[in-house]
């Protein structure tokens, strides 16, 4: 009976001691061994799954540490038989339903909702994206196997006894004071502004700052102005939060800035690398972005994603360094140029705006998971992050000047903006080529690719705009891939000219 639950076989990517104790539990929770009996000897199921003794014996013992098991000297290991009453206890409770009505009554979900979120325009990225060849979305990244090594060395440093009081306590609505202290120390300088602690909050992620602030400022009616094209999901949050949307369009500077942005509240932009066409914006247009502010007395929030990763010229200070009247809220993040599914970023503001913050965050979730913070503030402290970016930043700068070489030599028809650096290009098509059918028709051919209708207002968007980020993609795949999307580009444009 037991050896029913090792006939499937083990996956080599994991350890063999953690599969083995996976199974062990849930054959003991399915109660199939007599609790009279004692389990095989190790050796005779090492025997019968094809593994060491050893193995077994150490997860024995582990499931004995965790009360699954109970040793017995002489006889071997039984199974812990509370551990099964109370198991068994659950499923007893569950006979309870029986006293319910024959039918249920039918739950109108639509009916109790005010706004629907599963209904938001927004991008869809294929979950099994590393199973194409070449994956031209944005967002994603290669493995930097260095910068792993690192971060399991400081997570694991994180959980010695030198670090745990820092994390194992609720820190109620408090952030680590050390990962506070590396990023004003460390990440800061490099954005051209400086704060105090009481400056700084920290966020899941640079979108959860969005919505945090969001939700702070945004209500019923009130006026966000946004870049156009730009980013769906700040989009998408401050509309489901009751705001109407006014859009200013982009050009080769950024969002254009002029007294059309009077009666705006809040304005959301993202000056380093413009989401989606990764422009950066002038000097000229920041500073005029600040009068305005001053001027019509309105918010601007500042979402500054990328701000590491500008290849032609001087980095350019982010909006924050300007601010002079506490009305610029800077928000960045901390994985996205590192790991993106980490989930780390943070919040500079006023300190009377990151009181209101703090307090609105402990209402979601108190705080972000402390011991990463301790992690993190190790990898910081440690010099990784840096050599990260570093290694980072000479990577992708050598795969941009490759994306435009192969951009001019096999997509000549297509019409590319122009940028300072970033993970991605804004590409306009041939305006015969739809770039959903040029999305289906590549997808067939192992390359995926991001229409850009999604991040225009109003339906108003150009049915012939892709983002192709190229951060997943290998220097040398890309000129392969451009090439075949080229052929594809061609043969949506003059169907007349391929065979059918």
């Amino acid at each position: 009976m037991l050896e029913t639950y090792f006939d499937k076989p083990f996956d080599p990517g994991r350890r063999l001691q953690h599969q083995i104790q996976e199974r062990l539990i849930e054959a003991i929770l399915a109660g199939i061994w007599p609790l009279h009996e004692p389990l095989p000897a190790t050796r005779s199921l090492a025997e019968a799954i094809n593994v060491s003794r050893n193995t077994v014996s150490l997860v024995y013992e582990r499931l004995a540490e965790d009360g699954y098991l109970t040793p017995v000297n002489r006889r071997g290991y039984f199974i812990n038989e509370r551990t099964i009453r109370e198991q068994l206890n659950i499923r007893q409770d569950a006979k309870l339903k029986e006293g319910l009505p024959s039918e249920a009554r039918p739950f109108d979900l639509q009916g109790r909702l005010k706004y629907s979120y599963s209904d938001q325009r927004s991008i869809n990225k294929p979950a099994d994206w590393r199973s194409y060849d070449f994956p031209f979305i944005y967002g994603q990244i290669l493995p930097d196997k260095i910068s792993v090594a690192r971060w399991r060395d400081c997570v694991r440093l994180a959980g010695t006894a030198q670090h745990a009081p820092s994390w194992i306590s609720d820190l109620v609505d408090d952030d680590d004071p050390m990962l506070v202290d590396q990023i004003i120390r460390r990440i800061l300088p490099q954005r051209g502004f400086r704060a105090d602690p009481d400056s700084i909050l920290l966020t899941v992620g640079a979108q959860n700052g969005i919505y945090l602030t969001g939700r702070l400022f945004c209500h019923e009616g009130m006026r966000v102005d946004v870049e156009d094209p730009g980013y769906v999901d700040a989009r998408n949050i401050f509309e489901s939060l009751g705001a109407s949307l006014t859009g200013h369009r982009v050009d080769a500077n950024g969002m254009r800035v002029s007294d059309a942005l009077k009666g705006a509240n809040l304005v959301y932009v993202t000056p380093g690398h413009q989401s989606p066409t990764s422009v950066t914006m002038s000097m000229e247009r920041r500073l005029a972005l600040i009068a305005a502010s001053e001027k019509h007395d309105f918010v601007i929030l500042e979402d500054n994603y990328e701000h590491e990763l500008n290849f032609v010229g001087a980095q350019r200070p982010a909006l924050k360094c300007f601010d002079r009247s506490g009305r610029v809220v800077h928000i960045g993040s901390l994985s996205k140029p590192l790991f993106p599914g980490l989930r780390a970023g943070f919040i500079a503001a006023s300190p009377e705006i990151v009181r209101e913050l703090r307090a609105l965050r402990r209402l979601m979730y108190r705080h972000p998971p402390a011991q990463e913070q301790r992690a993190l503030a190790l990898f910081l402290a440690e010099g990784h992050y840096d050599a990260h970016i570093r290694r980072q930043r000479k990577v992708l700068s050598q795969k941009w000047k490759t994306v435009f070489r192969a951009l001019e030599r096999h997509l000549p028809m297509c019409d590319v903006t122009q940028t300072t650096g970033g993970s991605a290009i804004w590409l306009e098509l041939p305006d015969k080529v739809d770039a959903r059918e040029l999305q289906a028709k590549a997808a067939e051919r192992s390359i995926l690719i991001e229409p850009g209708d999604v991040h225009y207002l109003n339906g108003k968007a150009p049915g012939n705009c892709i983002r192709l980020g190229f951060g997943a993609v290998g220097p040398e795949q890309i000129a392969e891939g451009f090439e075949r999307l080229g052929q594809l580009v061609r043969q949506l444009d003059r169907p007349d000219k391929w065979p059918a």
